[in-house]
């Protein structure tokens, strides 16, 4: 810990000391919040002098005076203790040169928001916020689940988005795109979104391409080389090797992505990442081997899983879809809160409560990710065509 620095209490970290005089950091968030054994009444006096007054020197006086018994080497490594786990900041940091009054102002109760899920050591509690503001964020689809997604991530403070989507607005669309309003009818997606988000922050470069996507090739020379992002966000339905394609690019490019939408009343996203974690498509073989569809040999899929023209949806599952993508992205765009990708959670609106989260290990026979083989090269990828099918038909609706 660095000796010029003054360590406070994250605000919303505040402590309290239990009955039986153990103390509790972080609110009563699972996830977030810690307890302490604390005899002697020692770590209470730690807690309380922390308060961005002193140093980490000053900080160990204090509470050595109150406390003779204790070792000082006790206390500075209960200190840095604190420190580590995220419960402390530093009082004396400034805001990075990049995030001006304006800035700072429009996105103060989202860096607290950062500051209060963020468990990793930060220079300073505006750290995040001005990462965001670097970021640069492709985004393919701005259907319900895009537009909701790019609302987000523009409110949030983005440096820049690139809006990718082939159609126009449609009547139809109105009941669950809610970026669009009437006066959108008929005009090209991309034109009205990047309008209507430039409104939401015009602090943000909002750009985008009416295009559709036919083939991995495209998806590649969207992210650029070398890559021009830091993040994929897929919000697009067709076709349904999609997801294929934008896996094996995001491997190739190196940078993380999420995807997300509906699947009637089941809504959910899923955050990938290069090297951490299961890429998609093993997850996909995951799911694939897990489930039982109880269907009689030779049935097609379709009989239990019906893929339709269309998508059954309103604003409700739409916005739901859009928020979760918009909470990975902005988690993977950040760290915070420090999640392992390689997983896809959600909700079934139908049961109230019910856990939606599927993880599967990274598979080493993996055609995308495995280990380097015969038939295989770069990053595990194997010399085929981009737009091969699924390796197996019984595999689920992959989600809209």
């Amino acid at each position: 810990m660095r000796g010029a620095l003054r360590p406070r209490l994250k605000p919303e970290h505040r402590g309290y000391r239990t009955v039986d005089g153990h103390v509790r950091l972080g609110s009563v968030i699972h996830g977030i919040g810690a307890e302490i054994e604390d005899e002697g009444g020692w770590i209470w006096s730690l807690v309380g002098v922390l308060d961005g007054t002193r140093g980490p020197a000053g900080a160990v006086d204090a509470v050595a005076g109150r406390h003779p018994e204790v070792p000082r080497e006790r206390i500075a490594g209960a200190l840095q203790d604190l420190w580590q786990a995220g419960f402390l900041e530093d009082a004396a940091a400034v805001p990075p040169p990049g995030l001006g009054i304006r800035d700072r102002e429009r996105h103060r109760r989202g860096a607290e928001l950062l500051r209060w899920i963020d468990l990793t050591p930060r220079a300073g509690p505006w750290e995040l916020q001005e990462r965001l503001r670097r970021s640069r964020v492709l985004l393919v689809g701005v259907g319900g689940t895009g537009g909701t997604a790019a609302q987000s991530l523009v409110a949030a403070g983005v440096g820049r988005l690139h809006l990718v989507d082939p159609d126009t607005v449609e009547l139809s669309n109105l009941n669950r795109q809610q970026l669009y309003t009437e006066r959108d009818v008929g005009r090209a997606k991309t034109d009205a979104a990047v309008a209507r988000l430039r409104e939401v922050n015009s602090d943000v470069t909002v750009t985008g391409e009416r295009r559709e996507v036919t083939g991995r090739d495209v998806l590649a020379g969207l992210l650029g080389t070398p890559c021009a992002y830091d993040l994929l966000v897929l919000t697009a339905d067709r076709p349904p090797v999609l997801r294929r394609w934008a896996n094996r690019a995001c491997l190739a490019a190196g940078i993380p992505w999420t995807d997300g939408g509906y699947h009637g009343p089941v809504v959910s996203a899923g955050l990938h990442m290069p090297g951490s974690g299961a890429c998609w498509e093993c997850h996909r073989a995951g799911e694939v081997a897990r489930r039982d569809l109880r269907l009689p040999p030779g049935a097609d899929e379709e009989q239990a899983s019906p893929r339709m023209d269309w998508n059954p949806a309103n604003a409700v599952t739409a916005g739901l879809s859009g928020s979760l993508v918009a909470y990975a992205a902005l988690t993977l765009l950040t760290g915070a809160p420090p999640v392992e990708p390689g997983f896809r959670f959600g909700m079934n609106l139908m049961l109230p409560g019910e856990e939606l989260l599927d993880r599967f290990p990274r598979r080493a026979d993996c055609p995308a990710c495995g280990e380097p083989g015969p038939g295989r090269t770069g990053r595990g990828l194997r010399e085929r065509a981009p737009e091969e099918p699924p390796a197996s038909s019984a595999a689920p609706p992959e989600p809209a």
